[in-house]
């Protein structure tokens, strides 16, 4: 059977009433409590080139005010805008090579100079061992060795000189049980007699008793001066009955007080002999000494420079010290040695005839002047002019730092002592009295004469 077509259209439109009407009560239900959250839109592309964010319009980019046009005036206030400087254009230049600022603080680097070459010290050439001619002997204490060692050091490029130490320490002429000097001298000489000249330095270890038979004698007494002149007397008589040359050297001051003078005492005792005998005397005293007369560690040396002269014990040397000490004695050996007998005159001879035909030459002219010269008497000295003595060729050696004392221990290029004052102390202040006015001065009240 078949429908009728309206009847068909309004059961579709019946169907769509139905369909709309029942979605009514829903959405009355979700809204009587809260809203219902909307659904994100999707992204798109808007058509003018931008795009929009679930349907809300895209930021957009910040644009600056308007500048207003700059003015003529402005108050004093007011700060004036600063203008934009223009760019500078580009160029195509290569830019230089930046270059480290120098700063005139900053100290140049030092052009390192070329490094010399190492110089090895030349050895010394071998010095050929040769017998000296010349012996000289060094007798004594530890100080005496001192004096060997740089009697050696004087005489080191000499190969005619030797020098032989024969000092022993804690020896004195004291105590005889160590060294009895003049018999150890005796004996010495005796098995070589090859000894030219002799040097003696004793002295230091003899502040000390004397055994006289069962007596006790006490250092520089009476008769311990007698008994220590005795034993100087006799070791210098050694040397005298050899025909040897003796010099003698004083021992030097010493950092104790006390030492320093009581060893002046045993130098004078030592000279005394020493130089009755006809023998030489050093005194070395003032070269290790300071301006005071006083014990000096330091001084010059031979060069003139400061050095350490003396050591830590202030008794012995050190080496510049022994150089110095050896000085002393070398002045007074060089004297000796020239004292020697003097060597033979030279005898003329006639001069030998040239040859036949040959003139006669130069040196024979010159040799025949001498002889003629040589033959004819000295014209003799007119009366009342007195002969003048002959100077020697050189002057004594003498420190250049000693201090020149006299006697009394004054300096003699000081200013004069100042007069005693206690003399105006006891008038001025224990018995009231005024002080001697001085004319011109400003307490002589004395009216002026006429």
């Amino acid at each position: 059977m078949t429908v009728p077509a309206s009847r068909a259209v309004r059961s579709a439109l019946t169907g769509l009433i139905l369909a709309f009407g029942a979605a009514a009560p829903a959405a009355a239900q979700w809204g009587d409590s809260y809203d219902a959250p909307s659904r994100r839109s999707r992204d798109y592309y808007r058509d003018d080139g931008g795009y929009a964010y679930g349907g809300r319009p895209a930021n957009r980019r910040y644009a600056p005010p308007p500048q207003e046009a700059p003015r003529q005036f402005y108050w004093p206030w007011e700060d004036r805008p600063q203008q934009a400087q223009p760019m500078p254009s580009p160029s195509r230049r290569l830019s230089p090579r930046p270059r480290t600022p120098v700063y005139a603080d900053e100290p140049r680097p030092a052009r390192r100079k070329p490094h010399p070459a190492p110089v090895i010290a030349q050895p010394k050439p071998a010095v050929p061992k040769v017998e000296p001619r010349t012996r000289i002997a060094v007798f004594g204490d530890s100080l005496a060795g001192s004096l060997g060692t740089g009697l050696s050091d004087v005489f080191e490029d000499n190969t005619e000189i030797g020098v032989v130490d024969r000092s022993r320490a804690d020896s004195g002429l004291v105590r005889r049980d160590l060294v009895d000097w003049p018999k150890a001298v005796e004996d010495y000489l005796k098995t070589t007699p090859k000894v030219a000249y002799a040097l003696v330095m004793v002295g230091a270890n003899d502040r000390q008793p004397i055994r006289d038979g069962d007596q006790t004698v006490e250092p520089l007494s009476e008769r311990w001066r007698q008994l220590y002149g005795e034993r100087v007397e006799a070791l210098v008589k050694v040397f005298t009955d050899h025909a040897i040359p003796l010099v003698w050297v004083g021992v030097p001051p010493m950092r104790s007080e006390s030492l320093t003078k009581d060893l002046a005492e045993i130098n004078d005792i030592a000279r005394k002999y020493v130089t009755k005998a006809g023998q030489t005397y050093v005194d070395i005293w003032p070269g290790f000494v300071d301006d005071r007369n006083r014990y000096a560690a330091t001084g010059p040396d031979l060069e003139g420079q400061e050095a350490k002269l003396r050591a830590g014990d202030g008794v012995h040397f050190t080496k510049a010290g022994a150089r110095k000490l050896a000085h002393f004695a070398d002045v007074e050996l060089k004297r000796l040695m020239g004292t020697g007998a003097p060597p033979a005159a030279p005898v003329a001879t006639a001069p030998t005839a040239p040859p036949e035909g040959e003139a006669p030459r130069l040196d024979d002219a010159a040799a025949i002047d001498r002889q003629i010269t040589a033959m004819l008497p000295s014209l003799p000295e007119p009366p009342g002019i007195p002969a003048l003595p002959v100077k020697p060729a050189a002057g004594p050696v003498v420190p250049l730092s000693r201090g020149e004392m006299t006697p009394g221990g004054t300096l003699v290029s000081g200013r004069p002592r100042d007069a005693d004052p206690s003399g105006n102390v006891e008038r001025a202040l224990l018995r009231g009295a005024a002080p001697t006015t001085q004319p011109g001065r400003a307490d002589d009240f004395r009216w002026p004469p006429g």
